[in-house]
């Protein structure tokens, strides 16, 4: 069984932001680029809880890994 795989939009809304394209873009564009020496749950931005969530998933590897991944690379993307 394969394990499910998330989109940029529900992980939007797992960590209780704006989900749809336009608020996603929006908000990558207002935080980025991040400081290569920030990791993704430790940006500012972040909430407690949010950060808490997109550390735990991505140390443990979990099916929100990847998604996770992407939102990081787009944040620390250089323009």
């Amino acid at each position: 069984m394969e394990a499910p795989v998330h989109s940029m939009n529900n992980l939007f809304a797992q960590l209780g932001l704006p989900s749809d394209q336009a608020s996603i873009e929006q908000f990558i564009a207002t935080h980025s680029p991040l400081a290569t020496s920030v990791p993704l749950s430790e940006a500012s931005f972040w909430t407690p809880t949010q950060a808490s969530f997109l550390n735990e998933k991505i140390l443990e590897d979990a099916d929100w890994a990847e998604v996770i991944e992407e939102l990081n690379a787009e944040l620390h993307a250089r323009s």
